[in-house]
């Protein structure tokens, strides 16, 4: 395999990289703090887990629908300050804001009015998220346009927004904390102010640092205004037609549904497991174990697997980094059946090294593959495209996170999981456990096949780069 020297004129500065990954980690620590969040709706407010798993997936359908119409809306905004940021800067104060609003919740309130209330402001935290994130992820796409620098700047954005799931974890132990919070529902409020607050600083770093691309094509931009609404709409299908064209971007997205999807179900039953399993439904002798699981988790991803996924791609290249991410991922979630030992909880941390290769590897290669594919649909269709294709390359993530919140809720009712009671049955806990390893497994191998094929290696990557500089010229980047 070919190797190719990056030019110093293509290296993204420290400091941008920082204030990108800085937009990742809001981008990260609102999922990463809802998953934690969500356990107190059944846990704590006795919510139905179906009702809690509709909570999860209801929102994300109507947030995957718009995500495309923000990434077209973000790639023909014509503005002083640049396509982008202005978004970012209003997305991450809407989010923000929304999030602390949506945890106001109160266990006197009947489960149906909880229910609507955190439904509705979910919905209005969701469209603001998407009006943040999918800006954010084509500005990635758009930062540099050498093939082994845009992994390293996502290995930074994915480092950084692991630190989400380091701090995460513990939000569970501060939230049930009773020397600090008078109620696991009281905690909720209080953080969720804290979380919100942190998250909308952080958002708009991106918006006030990093630089954006000079599009070489301004004139193929659309207007967008009322008058051409009509067109725009027209324009607006014809540009998700094209993006699903993209054979390269749809083994992308449907390995990422995949493993993803499988992630994110299981996602909450570590916490379960340990609880249950290990305790026996103590959640007081359970103590901080499933918070050091969760932190671990993440520190693994972010000084191991991070790492070693980006020297593989350097030398092996993307696919066949992620081909072996994945399967590193899989030897650890067979490990869990005997990482979860009631009599040694210390042995749940032996699958982590291994099975943190998963979701690290994924989004690390994931992002900068993509990032190649929208050079590919430059060549081939002659437009900058990153906000579409981030909007659609999310929109599968988001459909996915929306399908395993729903999954993961009909799951533990299926097994048998009551929320009433704090000593479940040995048949539930057993199937509990089947299903934790079953499901990201199976996804795990149905996304290597997906991506088996998929040929932009570093040699085509430079190739295609190389012909879009004999048609339009070098790309040039502004600070707005």
């Amino acid at each position: 395999m070919k190797h190719y020297k990056t030019d110093p004129k293509d290296i993204v500065p420290v400091g941008e990289k920082l204030a990108f990954g800085s937009g990742h980690l809001a981008n990260q620590l609102f999922p990463a703090a809802l998953g934690v969040f969500m356990v107190v709706l059944v846990m704590s407010l006795g919510m139905n887990p179906i009702l809690a798993g509709i909570l999860g997936a209801l929102p994300r359908f109507i947030d995957a629908l718009t995500d495309p119409i923000m990434g077209f809306i973000s790639d023909n905004t014509k503005s002083k300050w640049g396509r982008r940021k202005p978004y970012i800067l209003l997305g991450s104060v809407i989010s923000g804001v929304t999030y602390m609003i949506m945890w106001q919740l109160n266990p006197e309130n009947s489960e149906l009015y909880n229910f609507f209330y955190f439904l509705v402001i979910s919905i209005f935290f969701y469209v603001g998220y998407t009006i943040f994130a999918t800006p954010l992820i084509g500005l990635g796409y758009e930062m540099t346009p050498d093939y082994n620098e845009r992994t390293r700047l996502m290995a930074v954005s994915q480092f950084m927004g692991q630190l989400a799931w380091v701090i995460a974890p513990w939000f569970w132990v501060i939230i049930y904390d009773q020397s600090l919070f008078e109620s696991a529902p009281q905690g909720a409020k209080i953080m969720a102010i804290w979380v919100g607050g942190l998250c909308m600083i952080l958002g708009i770093l991106p918006a006030l640092f990093n630089k954006e691309m000079i599009v070489p094509n301004q004139d193929k931009m659309k207007d967008l205004t009322m008058s051409e609404l009509s067109n725009n709409a027209k324009e607006f299908i014809n540009g998700i037609k094209l993006t699903l064209k993209n054979k390269p971007f749809l083994k992308l997205c449907g390995a990422t549904f995949f493993i993803f999807n499988g992630f994110q179900t299981i996602a909450q039953f570590a916490f379960f497991i340990i609880v249950y399993y290990l305790f026996n439904g103590d959640t007081g002798a359970a103590g901080h174990w499933p918070a050091w699981f969760g932190s671990i988790s993440a520190l693994a991803t972010m000084f191991l697997v991070i790492p070693v996924v980006t020297k593989i791609s350097e030398k092996f290249g993307k696919k066949n980094a992620f081909i072996v991410a994945t399967l590193i991922s899989i030897i650890g979630y067979m490990l869990k059946w005997w990482g979860f030992n009631p009599t040694n909880p210390w042995l749940m941390f032996m699958p982590i090294p291994f099975l943190s290769f998963g979701i690290g590897g994924l989004f690390t290669l994931m992002m900068s593959m993509t990032a190649d594919v929208c050079d590919l649909d430059e060549l081939n269709n002659g437009e900058r495209r990153e906000g579409m294709f981030g909007a659609v390359y999310w929109w599968m993530v988001k459909l996915g996170t929306a399908i395993a919140m729903l999954t993961s809720g009909v799951v533990l009712h299926y097994i048998g999981f009551d929320e009433s009671i704090k000593v479940q049955t040995t048949e539930t806990l057993t199937n509990l456990r089947i299903a934790d390893i079953a499901i990201p497994i199976v996804t795990a191998f149905i996304a290597i096949i997906l991506v088996w094929k998929y040929d932009i290696t570093e040699t085509k990557a430079r190739e295609i780069r190389e012909a879009l500089v004999v048609r339009r010229g070098k790309v040039a980047h502004e600070d707005k």
